[in-house]
């Protein structure tokens, strides 16, 4: 019988666990944004209390299980399965999550930053398949990514390679990101410090239709909606998060000189113009100076991403 592997996508505003085959197929998930709040143990007895029932409702004991893959948005120290700190939650300040989880199901554990999950399995199953190098970078709640080189994941000497989203990118930008400097790409284009850009920009005498209570909790769907009925604030910042992302691709290309770069994300829905004028603000950047071309692509494994790359960090441990 098939073994399958659980992911745990441990996002800043969403809990998604998963059952995934080895070839990648989402059997089943629960999705929960009422994790957040809760103590670090609370949390881990939720989430264990989600697995059993994900089990239960699929008829699959224990044994059919491989392990249990999490991925967290945070800097994590994979070899050790300790989350070192996050901009995106309290708490779980080096915090031994994969010791806490075994505690309370007897399975190998495997965590590692969400983004180097989602990167895995866009290089697996996804965007990535038949390269030796890549690099994923996602724009959501937070600004992270992935790096595959020689078809394994490169973590950095503490686990915390890949963290795109604190390289500062725009020093005079008065929006402090969560780690506490100011500049950084997730500070300019995240879902988290979107209601701190939004407010930047009202401050600059932008005009907008929407209403406060709106913006005080705006997300990307209020954000592309309102950008698709003309709202000049909704255009500025789309026009903003496109240049931000542009940069760091660029960035990102001088760095590694990869032969793909995969951007995914919940922001990376604001449409297809948005994909556009991040590719543009990149080549703008670029001028002469690619020698062999490099393929900008969207995530094929779209929202489902993270659950999935958290399973398939059983297969990574392994291969």
């Amino acid at each position: 019988m098939e073994p399958w592997l659980c992911g745990v996508d441990f996002g800043g505003s969403k809990l998604a666990v998963g059952l995934v085959s080895g070839d990648g197929r989402l059997k089943d998930k629960i999705v929960v944004y009422d994790h957040i709040g809760r103590t670090e143990q609370q949390v881990v007895a939720y989430t264990a209390e989600i697995i059993w029932t994900l089990l239960r409702q699929n008829h699959l004991d224990i044994s059919q299980v491989e392990g249990i893959g999490v991925g967290f948005a945070g800097h994590v120290s994979h070899s050790e399965g300790i989350i070192i700190t996050t901009s995106n939650m309290h708490g779980f300040k080096t915090f031994a999550l994969r010791d806490a989880l075994q505690e309370r199901i007897p399975l190998r554990v495997s965590v590692d930053n969400d983004a180097n999950a989602q990167a895995y399995a866009e290089f697996t199953y996804g965007a990535g398949r038949g390269h030796n190098d890549m690099i994923f970078m996602t724009v959501s709640t937070g600004v992270g990514g992935g790096i595959i080189i020689n078809r394994k994941l490169y973590r950095g000497v503490a686990g915390t390679a890949g963290e795109f989203g604190h390289m500062i990118i725009n020093p005079g930008l008065p929006v402090q990101c969560g780690c506490g400097n100011y500049g950084c790409l997730m500070a300019s284009a995240s879902g988290l410090m979107l209601p701190k850009v939004v407010e930047h920009y009202l401050a600059q005498g932008i005009s907008t239709h929407l209403e406060s209570s709106q913006l005080a909790t705006i997300d990307g769907h209020l954000l592309k909606a309102g950008a698709a009925a003309g709202d000049e604030l909704c255009m500025r910042v789309i026009d903003v998060y496109a240049r931000a992302i542009g940069v760091g691709v660029y960035n990102l290309f001088q760095i590694f000189n990869p032969p793909i770069i995969i951007l995914g994300g919940g922001l990376m829905n604001l449409g297809e113009a948005f994909f556009a004028q991040i590719k543009a603000v990149y080549r703008s950047l670029l001028k002469d100076m690619e020698y062999v071309s490099m393929e900008i692509v969207r995530s094929e494994l779209g929202e489902d991403a993270g659950v999935i790359g958290a399973a398939a960090l059983i297969l990574e441990a392994t291969s």
